[in-house]
């Protein structure tokens, strides 16, 4: 029988009989970001040395320095020869001196173990980056309305594993309801109440999903209701489908890293793509960046700090601090730009369309409306007023001009 480290090292939440495991903790939530996924994966690396050495925690901190170090230097070999990367090993490492560093190995008690070295771009597990084109082929042959959706919904807002699993129905209803071509998606430090690691950092950010995306969520939801009945705002957005769970349960069971991949990989085959077992979730992020670094709609580039953003990253020194992201419509607006692919017709509307928004900025008015207007009087065979048209767009290219 397999027994999970909280059972092991027993904990319960934040804290664990063991004053060892209790130590680092504490340091975990009050030091650091009190992150549960850093706390599950320090737990694991605890867990495992122990479970190697077969010492309990408090046993292993009343030992002498020397005799430690040679048990950590022996733990990672053997991490090493059964296939880690160095990268992982040194994660590991690092993670088991903060343990020692945290029950008094600091100073000159401090852990002299050296870490391995890293080549640059070193990888023990291949990976394959699909071009947009692959990524959309893998959409069309998905397999399911869900799939379908997670497939084009990684693709357009470039969300980690993990970030995309626990994105909730109440997230992006609203929009959805209202047929948005680009729906905002928040990534928030709540998530991981859902799934631990989602919000990577606690770096909460924002980006919006491609018209194709929203069209797939729209029949993926339609399906769902008539399956399962209504959805409610606290269930998952892409929730598991097993057969085992009962209908009523199934929305609030997120799908597991595995089941996510296994969709990926699938899709990848069908696809025809020859390296679909390289392919993985992580990668479809990967292709998502590709497109924020193209050429636009317009011909022009995307800001390279609005890249960085929309990658859920944190900008270089002070850029992080002065980047304007109170201006949703404004971002909003710049994402549509973005080439996913669609038909030359639509991307030209597209482009039409951010150039109305842009026009009409910080006046109060909705670019949509304008267009509604606008192609009514063009469409309308009689006018008391026939010169309203033509003044709207001598407006739109004063306002343009500006």
């Amino acid at each position: 029988m397999v027994v999970r480290w909280e059972a092991y090292l027993r904990v319960s939440g934040w804290t664990s009989e063991y004053q060892s495991v209790n130590n680092l903790l504490r340091y975990l939530k009050n030091r650091k970001i009190g992150s549960e996924a850093s706390r599950d994966i320090y737990g694991r690396a605890v867990h495992a040395f122990c479970l190697h050495t077969g010492k309990l925690p408090d046993e292993l901190v009343s030992m002498k320095k020397t005799d430690i170090e040679k048990l950590v230097e022996d733990f990672c070999y053997h991490k090493k020869e059964g296939g880690c990367s160095a990268r992982t090993v040194n994660t590991t490492l690092f993670m088991l001196k903060t343990f020692f560093k945290v029950n008094g190995f600091k100073g000159n008690e401090k852990l002299e173990v050296e870490s391995y070295h890293q080549p640059a771009r070193a990888r023990t597990r291949n990976e394959y980056i699909p071009t947009l084109e692959e990524a959309r082929r893998m959409a069309n042959v998905a397999g399911s309305l869900r799939n379908r959706a997670i497939i084009l919904f990684m693709l357009s807002t470039g969300l980690r594993n993990s970030t995309l699993r626990a994105v909730l129905y109440g997230d992006i209803k609203e929009e959805l309801e209202k047929d948005t071509a680009n729906i905002l998606i928040r990534v928030h430090a709540d998530m991981k109440k859902v799934v631990s690691s989602a919000c990577k950092g606690n770096i909460e950010y924002s980006v919006f999903t491609s018209q194709e995306a929203a069209e797939a969520l729209q029949l993926y939801v339609a399906d769902r209701r008539r399956r399962l009945g209504e959805i409610q705002d606290q269930e998952l957005l892409f929730c598991s489908e097993h057969n085992r769970l009962a209908r009523r349960l199934r929305g609030c069971k997120p799908l597991t890293s595995r089941e996510l991949q296994i969709i990926v990989k699938e899709a990848a085959r069908k696809a025809g793509i020859k390296e679909w077992m390289n392919v993985v979730p992580h990668c479809l992020r990967k292709t998502f960046e590709s497109v924020l670094r193209s050429r636009l709609t317009d011909g022009g580039r995307l800001d390279v700090k609005t890249q960085e953003y929309f990658m859920g990253h944190i900008l270089a020194g002070s850029m992080d601090t002065y980047f304007d992201r109170s201006k949703v419509e404004r971002m909003r607006t710049q994402y549509s730009r973005l080439k996913f692919g669609r038909a030359t017709v639509e991307n030209k509307f597209k482009v039409l369309k951010a150039a109305i928004a842009r026009a009409f900025e910080d006046t109060g008015i909705d670019p949509e409306q304008v267009i509604e207007e606008y192609v009514k009087l063009k469409s309308s065979p009689k006018t008391d007023h026939p010169n309203i048209s033509s003044k709207i767009d001598s407006d739109l290219i004063i306002r343009g001009g500006n």
